[in-house]
């Protein structure tokens, strides 16, 4: 008579299958995720994009509520806002924010920044009473979780001022310019480039608010930080 294989053996067999699955759908994955990462470097957005899409669906086999699902959801939804496909990347941001809620609860930078990309989504099609709750909102967790000195409150700070700045409202705006400013001097220093970048955006606030000459004297800082990045990249040795 034939012998029957014990329940053990027959739980380890499955389990070895599951776990062999598993890791052959997680390498899948990650080869699909690398895939359209390599065509948003190309510019390809059409490509990532059905990448990306593709890439969803290999994500759920891990679980429709798995993190992984709103990673490729949020990349899917940063290629269709490249492309300008605003009501494309509405619906996919907000289903990896509700993932990322479910995953991590509210205080947690992958939701802050899922909200802060639902908020500048708004922003780039003009509305802006959406967009400035949204933005707050992430303001406010990056405040919590990663310190109110950190450059990611800086980058928050400066996407909520760029929404006052659209609406006209520069009274708003620059004190968020100036502390967004202040935190990327004090974390990166003086001469670091995104330095240059809130000095950029904050005069040109500064001239749409006629404030020529103030403007001026930050846009001269900025130059300045930018030219001396420019001669540091032309003699770094070639490796």
């Amino acid at each position: 008579m034939r012998a029957r294989p014990s329940t053990a053996f027959v739980l380890h067999a499955l389990w070895l299958l599951a776990a062999t699955l598993s890791a052959c759908a997680q390498e899948t994955w990650e080869s699909a995720m690398q895939a359209g990462h390599q065509a948003v470097q190309r510019g390809d957005y059409p490509e990532a994009e059905r990448i990306y899409a593709a890439a969803v669906t290999k994500a759920e086999a891990f679980g429709r509520k798995d993190r992984r699902v709103a990673v490729t959801l949020s990349e899917l939804a940063h290629v269709y806002a490249t492309q300008g496909k605003y009501v494309e990347a509405e619906p996919a941001y907000l289903r990896a924010l509700e993932i990322y809620q479910d995953v991590h609860g509210e205080a947690h930078p992958d939701v802050a920044a899922t909200l802060n990309n639902l908020g500048v989504l708004h922003r780039m099609h003009g509305q802006y009473a959406q967009a400035e709750p949204l933005l707050e909102r992430a303001l406010a967790i990056k405040e919590k979780v990663l310190g109110r000195d950190h450059p990611d409150v800086a980058l928050g700070l400066s996407n909520l001022a760029m929404v006052h700045v659209a609406q006209g409202h520069y009274a708003q705006a620059e004190p968020l310019y100036q502390r967004a400013l202040a935190i990327r001097e004090k974390a990166l220093g003086a001469e670091h480039p995104d330095v240059a970048k809130s000095l950029e955006d904050y005069a040109a606030m500064l001239r749409k608010a006629r404030r020529s000459d103030d403007a001026a004297k930050l846009e001269e800082r900025a130059t300045a930080i930018r030219s001396k990045q420019g001669r540091a990249s032309a003699v770094k040795p070639q490796g």
